[in-house]
């Protein structure tokens, strides 16, 4: 599946990938009828983690060990610059993955374990950013900027998998119909704002209760 990249940081992606299931020409989904995507902004931080799991897969220690570190320094950061409730499910997550540096050099840090815990330190990463949206005030007009932290969550879930994917999946998929009318202006928007908020903050919810 290729990706489209709008701008510097913006790609888009097929909104399908959100519940694991990838629209292609030979499953018999047209191109013209896949309408709906998502804005994901780039995350450096993100970037990051994902890189070491992707370099741990490949064996490649000294890789792994330097974009975890990276990517555990990007966390405790959003920690300090983004005060939320999740500041301390923040710091958690960051502290579980420096456990797991010491792993790495002998070879006893398995892609499975290390995968987990990249996912998790994603919900605590996208959950603070939405609480900071929510915080912020009125969503009007912020549509694109709750689905990117909708679909980081959607991701983070599918990589845990089991009743926590398919629970959460419900969850973010509702949520994520209601922001993307919060950038269509008048009505439409006004009207959508009391249950973007409602919904965003049963997914903050759900995932406050899986960390």
């Amino acid at each position: 599946m290729k990706t489209i990249r709008l701008s510097a940081g913006i790609v888009l992606l097929p909104l399908t990938l959100l519940t694991g299931h990838v629209a292609s020409a030979t499953d018999g989904t047209s191109a013209a009828k896949i309408t709906s995507v998502v804005l994901v902004q780039d995350n450096p931080v993100l970037a990051h983690l994902d890189n070491a799991v992707a370099s741990l897969t490949k064996g490649d220690k000294s890789a792994t060990t330097q974009e975890l570190q990276a990517g555990i320094t990007g966390l405790e950061s959003q920690a300090q610059t983004q005060p939320t409730s999740f500041k301390d499910k923040l710091l958690a997550q960051a502290s579980k993955l420096k456990a797991l540096l010491p792993l790495i050099p002998t070879g006893a840090l398995g892609n499975g374990v290390l995968s987990k815990a990249v996912s998790l330190a994603k919900l605590a990463s996208g959950g603070s950013q939405l609480e900071g949206i929510l915080a912020a005030g009125s969503l009007l007009g912020k549509g694109s900027q709750l689905t990117s932290g909708l679909s980081g969550i959607g991701g983070a879930l599918s990589a845990l998998g089991g009743s926590t994917q398919s629970s959460g999946q419900s969850l973010v998929s509702t949520a994520l119909a209601t922001v993307g009318k919060l950038d269509q202006g008048g009505l439409v928007a006004k009207a959508a704002e009391p249950a973007a908020k409602t919904q965003v903050n049963s997914v903050l919810n759900f995932v406050k209760g899986v960390l």
